[in-house]
């Protein structure tokens, strides 16, 4: 499921050298355990038949 949410972020960014140093800072996790607890992330649900 994580490489199905960056590629599709990837289709949204511009295809130069911005977009590739956009695409390297996103972080995908596919638990609900993460290092990023003060921001307050959202968890994104996948249909069963995706996932």
């Amino acid at each position: 499921p994580e490489r199905m949410i960056r590629l599709a972020v990837w289709g949204m960014l511009p295809k130069n050298r911005l977009g590739r140093k956009l695409i390297k800072k996103l972080k995908v996790y596919t638990g609900p355990s993460h290092p990023h607890e003060a921001q307050q992330p959202q968890a994104f649900k996948l249909l069963e038949k995706y996932s």
